[in-house]
């Protein structure tokens, strides 16, 4: 008996470090999805470096206690998949919210950003923001358009000094 409280410790405890290292976690309801539908999903995770694992919901329940994430008892039940991501906030989000669109039978429930226990529509909210790099792509454009304009502008001086003396 005690090889199997053993076992389910060790998997709580690997659950907590998964909570810990992640920057953003999120709950998800997979049930109603086919085997193609499922390995299409962990693909396109794994491709963004997202960990997608199935653990049993009392599992996750202790360990989430452990973190002293409230709230979450109620996630907890059915199905349930969570994605790690230790490095990207919005990826999970992002991909779990499009495949949802275009899978009804995936359902996001909650999340945890950050360390914070968030709601399906801080999670929803999540997935509306840029990537990374669609924000740095941003700032780069608001950062040029200044240097930009000089350019202009020095250059319209230069041609009308230029058919002045001409």
């Amino acid at each position: 008996m005690s090889k199997i409280i053993e076992a389910k410790q060790s998997v709580v405890n690997e659950i907590t470090e998964k909570l810990t290292n992640s920057v953003s976690t999120v709950i998800v309801d997979y049930r109603g999805l086919n085997v193609a539908e499922i390995t299409e999903l962990r693909k396109q995770l794994r491709e963004a470096g997202i960990d997608f694992k199935v653990y049993k919901n009392s599992l996750m329940r202790r360990a989430a206690a452990e973190k002293n994430f409230d709230g979450l008892d109620e996630v907890f039940t059915g199905p349930n998949a969570i994605a790690f991501s230790n490095e990207d906030v919005v990826a999970p989000a992002k991909i779990l919210n499009d495949f949802a669109k275009d899978h009804e039978a995936l359902e996001i429930k909650a999340g945890i950003i950050e360390g914070t226990v968030s709601s399906l529509e801080e999670v929803k909210a999540i997935a509306t923001l840029p990537s990374r790099e669609g924000l740095l792509s941003m700032v780069c454009s608001a950062l040029q358009a200044p240097v930009r304009n000089l350019a202009l502008v020095t250059k319209a001086v230069a041609d009308q000094k230029t058919e002045q003396e001409a």
